[in-house]
């Protein structure tokens, strides 16, 4: 079985500019997650999909694989597909699964990947899984930055928002906090299915890419993690995640510090 990792990556954030060439510890933050993914023994291969030259020539740089794909694409999800199409023509192998890893992921932990690939062994009928871990507390909760989930009792999403959901506003027991983690694993089919659904109102009132599967009937399994990920959303972020790599034993095996 071919599992391939796509880290879908732009220049033109609205919220954090250039944000996949922004340093952390001295090495674009592109580069920590390309590194980090790298060290999943379940991915046969790891891309870099980009429509910026910037990022395509670093990762080369880096001895990286990466494809050019268009700049019109306003979710991480289109372009992924459009990866996945053309890394099988650059390479002439058919991919059956793609691990998709947002480039704003740079504490990302390759047993994740493990965790998020994991259950197509047992459960050959899932098509889309995706991480999630708990909200620590309530400032990450009300995080417009911080997707939210929601899920069934067999752990399948029932809602993606970045509103604290459930709402706490009648209950006054402690409430279950969840957020997705922007690592999601597809079947190949249902991957290039995605760009053939119409956009979906609940998809662009959020902003998620999720709401369009599940607008569209396709089920989603949550998966937790136990590790913690912080993802970099604004400049701001980029401090307390490099606090906290400074320490990860993981950073020493790629970079000198």
């Amino acid at each position: 079985m071919n599992i391939t990792g796509i880290i879908p990556a732009r220049m033109a954030s609205t919220r954090f500019p250039n944000k996949p060439m922004a340093k952390i510890l001295g090495m674009p933050m592109i580069g920590h997650v390309y590194h980090r993914s790298k060290m999943c023994i379940k991915l046969n291969d790891v891309w870099v999909a980009t429509c910026d030259r910037e990022i395509f020539n670093y990762i080369v740089s880096i001895g990286g694989k990466t494809v050019i794909t268009a700049d019109t694409h306003r979710r991480a999800s289109d372009r992924t597909a459009e990866a996945l199409t053309k890394i099988e023509r650059q390479t002439g192998k058919k991919i059956n699964f793609v691990a998709m890893i947002q480039g704003d992921e740079p504490m990302l932990m390759p047993d994740m990947l493990d965790e998020l690939i994991s259950p197509i062994f047992d459960h050959s009928e899932l098509s889309v899984v995706n991480l999630m871990s708990r909200i620590g507390d309530q400032e990450e909760f009300n995080n417009a930055n911080v997707v939210k989930v929601v899920f069934d009792q067999e752990q399948y999403a029932l809602y993606f928002s970045r509103e604290p959901i459930p709402s706490k506003k009648i209950y006054c027991e402690e409430i279950p906090m969840w957020k997705q983690l922007g690592i999601i694993l597809f079947s190949r089919n249902v991957l290039l299915e995605y760009i053939n659904m119409s956009p979906t109102p609940l998809e662009i009132i959020e902003s998620i890419d999720m709401n369009r599967f599940l607008e569209h009937g396709v089920k989603i399994k949550m998966i937790e993690t136990q590790y913690k990920s912080y993802g970099v959303d604004i400049p701001s972020d980029i401090a307390y995640v490099e606090a906290k790599l400074a320490n990860d034993p993981l950073v020493h095996s790629y970079l000198k510090l």
